[in-house]
């Protein structure tokens, strides 16, 4: 078996709740990698912290839990705020994004991610079609989930898609990209709103070889 990762993992809003995704890592069954989850992020993140693990993932927006819509990107308080997630990423960090990881616009962050969250119909099947081979997308087959139908804008020119969503009310938008900012990576998903999705065995590998992806595993 490959080394066992840890991972970081940063949930809660008041739209996606931490409950999804807990369950939702509950339901991976694998053994290649350990999961620590944060909730309320602002006064436990630093640089040293976050270099404990192997691998970051974002499922969060930009308030500080589900209870609190205060910004957790708060200037002069947060130790570890967008410009040193971006020093984080630049310097060989793995970062993975995935959908309410999109929905925070503060502008260091959204360039660093290479998009913005746009808006979204209401939940409706959600078609998910592989546009390119590689090591995230392999022996994932096309699917469909019953999701939020994201659209996002592209801000930056050098994403590399592997993955776009079809729906009827949202028509066809890029659903999985990856960049490569510096010496570090990222990988983006747009699909994750409910717990169906997060137990999907398709997303669940994606989710898997995507993180895996990051850190160059």
């Amino acid at each position: 078996m490959d080394s066992i990762l840890k991972v970081l993992v940063l949930t809660d809003d008041y739209w996606h709740p931490s409950e999804v995704i807990e369950r939702g890592l509950a339901a991976l069954d694998i053994e290649d990698m350990v999961f620590d989850v944060v909730r309320t992020a602002k006064d436990i993140l630093t640089p040293a912290f976050v270099r404990r693990y192997d691998a970051l993932v974002n499922c969060k927006g930009d308030v500080l839990n589900a209870a609190n819509d205060s910004k957790w990107f708060e200037p002069n308080v947060t130790e570890f705020g967008p410009q040193e997630l971006k020093e984080y990423v630049e310097n060989g960090g793995a970062l993975t994004v995935v959908h309410s990881g999109l929905t925070v616009k503060e502008p260091v962050y959204t360039s660093l991610v290479g998009s913005v969250f746009q808006s979204h119909p209401p939940r409706e099947t959600v078609y998910l079609h592989i546009t390119e081979n590689n090591a995230i997308t392999d022996q994932v087959h096309d699917f469909s989930v019953r999701d939020e139908p994201y659209q996002i804008e592209i801000l930056s020119h050098d994403i590399r898609p592997f993955m776009e969503r079809t729906s009827e009310h949202g028509g066809t938008c890029i659903a999985g990209y990856t960049r490569t900012p510096g010496k570090g990576r990222i990988a983006v998903l747009t699909p994750g709103h409910t717990l169906s999705v997060w137990e999907n065995p398709d997303f669940q590998r994606l989710f898997r070889q995507a993180i895996r992806w990051t850190v160059k595993a």
